[in-house]
């Protein structure tokens, strides 16, 4: 069993989502030179890394401009087989935004927003595109010393509507306030929830309860009015939020006078604490939180029902004889009032692995430096590269499980303590395999050598 073999089964069932056969090999050529491509991920190099140097390229281009094919189908034969990995009814999945940089101006999808990166007192500007992501966040540390890996199942282009100029009529202004209030991160992020409702049915995971966790930027009131049946939102809250318990039996009124903050019920010494462990670090620690049931959030969530969970500041040190710091306290609001906090907890734990899919994608995979224009093709590409990505991820589940096995090239010295592959391991474990298994790669016609890759980042 290699890592090669593993991969290329899952991504086997992508051909039923091109239309030919000859699509679907160069797909998986360049979901493969993707993966394993020397220097910035731009398609030329992806194509030389493939030994289609000699060959037109226009046939590559036009894969993702004129071939008619969904992007998001790709993810179902991951979602299906990970799945297996979820045993819990709980099945979390992480959704967070990212971008993209680019520099051409002719792309019509990239907008000027703001950079994450940017200092607080100083809000940098950059021009790229957005992008939604969901990762399934599977759980390894329920049978393993390993910290949970996400695996992404939705990459979703979501762009602004581009706002009129001067010369605009009243007419066109209308249109354009309508067309935000329909097309915006927020209604991406419920119309996703309900795709991924879905998806998880057909993957045979109709038993199953979903668990959307999110940022504080999905916390208002349009995610919380459209939460698809059978599943769970949770979100990180402000510590300024306006609740209030419901009102008397005998009033008229159906929300309580008396008004509290998420840091109010966090200072309050009538409420115990409690404790738990969460697997975060490497090792399970220990927790405190509070929680309050069947609060109102007026201003958010109307007359649904939330519960309130308020996280104690967790005391570390940088080194053993330095002073004890503590992080800030977090405030999480769910839609659920009855299942067990810890779960939840350790779900939203885990959502920040979602962040170390971004940072793979970006600084390790290069997603986003293809240089295309097409309209058709800007949001294609990236998908193909993430599937390859996440579809990576997985069969290094198949093929060597969790841990960090002897498959894998020998770690430095200062890494020694390494318990689960990154993301460069697997990278050249792929490179070798791919490099010593030729007849594996016959079928698409594919021939990759260390000279190619070589030349394709010398050129």
């Amino acid at each position: 069993m290699s890592l090669l073999s593993e991969f290329l089964a899952i991504t086997q069932d992508w051909r039923s989502v091109f239309p030919q056969q000859r699509t679907f090999q160069r797909a998986v050529r360049q979901a493969l030179g993707s993966l394993v491509c020397l220097g910035r991920r731009c398609l030329s190099r992806i194509i030389w890394t493939n030994g289609g140097q000699q060959r037109s390229w226009s046939a590559e281009y036009f894969l993702h401009s004129r071939c008619q094919w969904e992007p998001q189908q790709l993810f179902r034969p991951i979602l299906k087989r990970a799945l297996s990995y979820c045993p819990q009814q709980l099945v979390g999945v992480a959704i967070d935004d990212t971008r993209l940089r680019k520099t051409g101006r002719s792309i019509p999808q990239a907008f000027y927003q703001r950079d994450p990166l940017s200092p607080p007192f100083h809000v940098n500007l950059l021009l790229g595109l957005r992008f939604l992501q969901a990762s399934l966040l599977v759980p390894l540390h329920r049978t393993t010393a390993v910290g949970t890996r996400a695996l992404p199942i939705r990459f979703h282009e979501v762009s602004r509507v581009k706002r009129p100029g001067k010369k605009a009529t009243d007419e066109m202004r209308k249109q354009y306030r309508e067309a935000v209030k329909q097309k915006n991160l927020s209604r991406s992020f419920v119309d996703m929830g309900r795709q991924l409702r879905q998806e998880l049915d057909q993957a045979g995971g109709q038993d199953k309860i979903l668990v959307l966790a999110g940022d504080g930027s999905f916390c208002n009131r349009t995610c919380f009015g459209e939460i698809p049946e059978r599943s769970i939102l949770l979100v990180r809250a402000r510590k300024d939020a306006r609740l209030c318990f419901g009102a008397a039996d005998d009033s008229r009124r159906f929300y309580g006078v008396d008004k509290f903050t998420p840091e109010q019920v966090r200072q309050d010494e009538s409420r115990a604490w409690k404790t738990t462990k969460i697997f975060y670090g490497g090792k399970r620690r220990k927790i405190r939180y509070k929680q309050v049931p069947e609060v109102y959030w007026q201003r958010g969530a109307r007359q649904r029902p939330l519960r309130l969970i308020a996280i104690a500041p967790t005391p570390y040190r940088k080194s053993q004889s330095k002073r004890l710091y503590y992080r800030d306290p977090a405030y999480l609001f769910t839609s659920d009032l009855r299942r067990s906090a810890k779960q939840l907890l350790q779900i939203y734990f885990d959502r920040w692995q979602i962040e170390v899919n971004h940072r793979e994608e970006k600084d390790t995979l290069g997603i986003g430096q293809a240089q295309l224009w097409n309209v058709t093709s800007v949001p294609k590409q990236p998908v193909l590269a993430v599937a390859a990505y996440s579809a990576l991820l997985l069969a290094s589940l198949q093929a060597f499980g969790a841990e960090r096995g002897k498959a894998y090239a020998e770690l430095p010295k200062w890494r020694r303590n390494a318990r689960r592959p990154s993301c460069l391991d697997l990278i050249t474990l792929l490179r070798k395999e791919m490099v010593q298994q030729p007849q594996q790669l016959a079928p698409f016609a594919l021939k990759t050598t260390d000279s190619d890759m070589v030349h394709a980042a010398a050129a």
